[in-house]
C-alpha cells in the first residue's frame, strides 16, 4: 500500500455540511411536521441554507415563526421529534469524502467531528449510517462549556487526539467553524460546498483555505503524490 504524506497530523471536520449531507433528512422532518399542521411543503433547496442555525433557524424561517412565540420551543422540539426517526434516510457523506477518510485511515491520520449538533442525534447518525470508518473523536455541545465560534471544542478534540492544534486542520462550512479554529489555532478550511447562505462573504472569513468541491479537499489534506 503506497503511504501518502499528510499536510496536518489530525483532521478535524464540522458535522452537517461539511462531513455529511443532512439536508435530505432534515427537509423530510420539517415537511412531516409541515403536514401534521396542514401547512404548505418545502423544498430541500430552502432547508439548506437554514442548516447552520439548527432547528432553531428551520421554525423562524419555514414556519415564520419568532423566537420569543409561546409555541416556539414547543414546535422546535416537534421538528427534533419528526427528525430523529428520519436522520439516516438519506444523509450521506459528501462525495469524494469516502476517499478521504479512507486515505486518512491508511496512512494513520486521526480524524475526529466538532459539531454544535447534540450529542444524541450525532451519535445516533453514526449508528444508524453504518460507515466504514467513525471518527476517533466526536465533540458536541453536550462536552463543553461554550459552543462554536469559541474554541473550546476544537481545542478539546485536538487534546482527546493527542496532536497540537497547529498541526491540525479544522474544515467547516459556517464562519463559526473557522473563527473557532483559528481562535484555537488550528489551520483552517471553508467548505464553500456546504450550507452557505452567501458565498460572497467567504473571503472576509480568513479561512488559509476555501473549497468548493468537496472531492477536492483531499488535494488540502494530502502532498501530491
Amino acid at each position: 500500500m503506497h503511504k501518502r504524506v499528510a499536510r496536518y497530523k489530525a483532521v478535524l471536520f464540522d458535522l452537517d455540511g461539511t462531513l455529511l449531507d443532512t439536508a435530505p433528512d432534515f427537509t423530510t422532518a420539517t415537511n412531516v411536521l409541515l403536514a401534521k399542521k396542514n401547512l404548505p411543503q418545502t423544498t430541500e433547496e430552502k432547508i439548506r441554507p437554514l442548516i447552520s442555525d439548527g432547528s432553531a433557524g428551520i421554525i423562524s424561517s419555514i414556519f415564520m415563526m419568532d423566537k420569543s412565540s409561546q409555541i416556539f420551543e414547543k414546535t422546535r422540539k416537534e421538528l427534533l421529534v419528526a427528525y430523529k426517526k428520519h436522520l439516516a434516510d438519506n444523509t450521506r457523506l459528501f462525495k469524494g469524502l469516502d476517499k478521504l477518510l479512507l486515505e486518512l485511515e491508511n496512512n494513520n491520520i486521526p480524524w475526529g467531528v466538532v459539531t454544535n449538533k447534540p450529542e444524541l442525534y450525532t451519535k445516533a447518525i453514526f449508528n444508524q449510517l453504518k460507515m466504514k470508518w467513525h471518527p476517533d473523536v466526536t465533540v458536541c455541545p453536550d462536552h463543553i462549556k461554550k459552543i462554536k465560534p469559541d474554541p473550546e471544542a476544537v481545542l478539546l478534540a485536538c487534546s482527546q487526539l493527542g496532536v497540537k492544534a497547529k498541526d491540525t486542520v479544522f474544515i467547516g462550512d459556517h464562519h463559526r467553524d473557522i473563527k473557532a479554529g483559528i481562535s484555537a489555532g488550528t489551520s483552517t478550511i471553508a467548505a464553500a460546498y456546504g450550507y452557505i447562505d452567501d458565498h460572497s462573504a467567504l473571503s472576509d472569513w480568513q479561512a488559509d483555505h476555501i473549497v468548493m468541491r468537496s472531492e477536492d479537499l483531499i488535494n488540502l489534506i494530502f502532498y501530491p503524490q
